[in-house]
Order: structure tokens, then C-alpha cells, then sequence
């Protein structure tokens, strides 16, 4: 890569670096995978970023190497293995906003426990903001699937906030 290249991947790195690890986070529930599935994608899209004629498409590049690095990361079994639904404890900091991080704790603790692909589905519909076409590109997959996998994660979310619900209330 000559040198402006390389200075457009650092612009671009250092502008989507913390959205890309939240989103991540979200796929994967913990902030040390979430570091690994977010180096895998810019590492891949550093390898590709001369070949990479549409600049606007950067965005579905890395979003897709993240989401099925997720995915397939998930898929093995070392790593079923060692899944933990525990999170830190939020510092304590009144009680509305102690109610906002419970419930967004719980979210998370919950949205952990779908399988992945339909969390995959999830995080792309609900908080990066994609139309069912969008989440169906970047899962390389047709807009009923989406659909039927969106059903059914919401409704195998709403069963697992539910039991979350009867546990701690």
C-alpha cells in the first residue's frame, strides 16, 4: 500500500474503530471477543483496502467479516464451551439509571442466550439499523429467511427476558 492508502485505512480505522467493537459486543457478549471479532475484520479489510474501489461499501465490508466471524467463531466447540452469561456489575450511580443498566443488562445477558445467527439477525436489524434486504446481503442469505430468523429470535428473546423476569422479580 503506498502512502495514502495506508493514511485513508488509519481515517477510516480510527472513525469506525468503537462502533464496530460495540457491534461485536453485541454479537458475542464479551468485550475480549469483541476485540478479536473486530481485529479479524479490519485486518481483512486492510489486506483488501486497495482492491476496495467503492468507499461506501467499506461499511457492508467490515459489518459482513464481523458478523460472520461471530457466527463461525460461535460454531466451535471450545469456545460453546467457555460462553459465560455473567457480566460486571454496573457502578452503582442512582436509581434510574441503576434501572436503565439492569434492563439493558439484561438485554444483553438475554440477547447472549439466542443462537448466534439469530442474534446475528438481531444486531443488524435492531442496532445497526438494517432493512431485512441489508441484514439478507450481509448473511448472504434471501429476505425470508431474515424474517423467519428475526421471528424467531425475538420470540426466543422475549422467553428468555421472561424467565430473567421471574428470576429476579
Amino acid at each position: 500500500m503506498d502512502h495514502r492508502d495506508e493514511q485513508e485505512f488509519a481515517e477510516y480505522f480510527a472513525a469506525k474503530r468503537d462502533s464496530v467493537r460495540r457491534t461485536a459486543y453485541m454479537l458475542c457478549g464479551d468485550w475480549h471477543r469483541a476485540d478479536d471479532l473486530a481485529q479479524t475484520a479490519f485486518v481483512a479489510l486492510h489486506r483488501r483496502w486497495r482492491k476496495i474501489r467503492d468507499r461506501a461499501a467499506t461499511d457492508a465490508y467490515v459489518r459482513t467479516t464481523l458478523v460472520r466471524a461471530a457466527i463461525d467463531e460461535s460454531r466451535r466447540p471450545w469456545r460453546r464451551e467457555r460462553q459465560s452469561d455473567e457480566l460486571p456489575e454496573p457502578p452503582p450511580r442512582g436509581e434510574q439509571l441503576a434501572d436503565r443498566v439492569a434492563t439493558r443488562e439484561d438485554l444483553l445477558a438475554g440477547l447472549r442466550r439466542v443462537p448466534p445467527r439469530q442474534r446475528a439477525v438481531l444486531v443488524l436489524r435492531y442496532f445497526e439499523g438494517l432493512d431485512v434486504s441489508g441484514v439478507a446481503k450481509v448473511l448472504g442469505c434471501s429476505e425470508g429467511n431474515v424474517k423467519s430468523q428475526t421471528a424467531r429470535g425475538l420470540a426466543h428473546l422475549r422467553d428468555v427476558l421472561g424467565e430473567e423476569v421471574e428470576t429476579h422479580g
